[in-house]
């Protein structure tokens, strides 16, 4: 038996922005961000594959009854290119299937973009997450069993390049800002076979999720190194989650209300006026609008949403927390 003193985990409620390195997955970069800081509770906002990097939001705590939220939020990449080779995956890790003169320059590339710009539809890739009876796509794929998979819509905000090689080097880099579910491998190769030559992503790294950025951001590496009394200063207030909702502040009286889960008739005072004149009314109908509710100046108490024109709680935050 050791005689290693057991680790004492701890409650700890906040939001780790991470820059996740190459080479390992979301979970594993969770676990060791989770023991580092000693927390007990801990979730990620959505998987980065092991051969991404960038912004990955770690929620400690209270903060993992808002992680869905990151889930919804749009997404901005920047990835990298290479025309001429597609591959079993999409990506560099898998094995070059087919490969085709590259004879386009930057005007053929920039001719075809605005096709991928807006409302798009995508046919997921079979080396992905999405399960089929139980089982995620990428089995099949491994087994060499390659099914049907139905297109589905996603949005594309913004698609620029940022750096481009043509004619001389087959590979362009872009920066994309695009809903939830968009496979950013599978625009690349898309825009490959427009071009007619196909395309695999040699690189990506995430840049931005809803209002979070890298800006902001501690590598893995660099935490490590931190003392243990330093680590809990990269750690960001839970409502950074939250920053594009409007604020609601309750008095104490509407406060204990709030957290009994009872649903609210606000003065119209308390009302934030941004609601009030996105809807051009008096506060009684904001059509399920949602906020983020503080006990006055002070502590985050959860979200809610307007219904019927009463605040109804839908995530509160234990009284206990931070």
């Amino acid at each position: 038996m050791s005689d290693r003193p057991r680790l004492q985990r701890r409650t700890l409620d906040g939001v780790l922005l991470l820059d996740k390195p190459l080479g390992l997955s979301s979970n594993d970069a969770l676990i060791r961000a989770k023991f580092l800081l000693l927390a007990k509770k801990a979730g990620h906002t959505g998987t980065l594959d092991p051969l991404a990097s960038g912004l990955l939001p770690l929620c400690f705590g209270e903060a993992t009854k808002f992680s869905q939220d990151l889930l919804e939020a749009d997404k901005t990449y920047e990835a990298t290119v290479r025309l001429g080779v597609r591959t079993a995956t999409g990506d560099a890790e898998g094995e070059a299937v087919q490969t085709r003169p590259v004879e386009c320059d930057r005007a053929a590339l920039d001719a075809v973009l605005p096709a991928f710009r807006g409302e798009i539809t995508q046919i997921p890739p079979m080396y992905s997450a999405l399960k089929r009876d139980g089982k995620p796509l990428y089995e099949y794929a491994r087994a060499g069993e390659v099914l049907e998979r139905e297109a589905r819509p996603v949005t594309i905000h913004s698609l620029e390049i940022i750096d481009c090689g043509l004619p001389a080097v087959p590979e362009f880099r872009m920066r994309v800002r695009c809903s939830k579910g968009t496979y950013i491998r599978t625009l690349g190769e898309d825009i490959g076979e427009q071009l007619g030559c196909g395309a695999h992503l040699s690189a990506l790294r995430r840049t931005g999720v809803g209002a979070l950025t890298l800006d902001a951001a501690i590598g893995l590496a660099a935490l490590e190194q931190a003392q243990p009394s330093e680590r809990d200063a990269w750690l960001q207030p839970v409502d950074v989650l939250l920053s594009t909702f409007a604020a609601v502040r309750l008095d104490p009286e509407l406060t204990l209300r709030f957290l009994q889960g009872q649903r609210i008739r606000l003065p119209q005072a308390l009302v934030p006026a941004p609601l009030l004149l996105s809807e051009g009314g008096d506060g009684d109908d904001l059509g399920g609008q949602r906020v983020r509710v503080y006990e006055g100046e002070g502590r985050l108490l959860g979200t809610a949403r307007f219904l019927e024109g009463l605040l109804a709680p839908e995530r509160v935050i234990a009284t206990q927390a931070v």
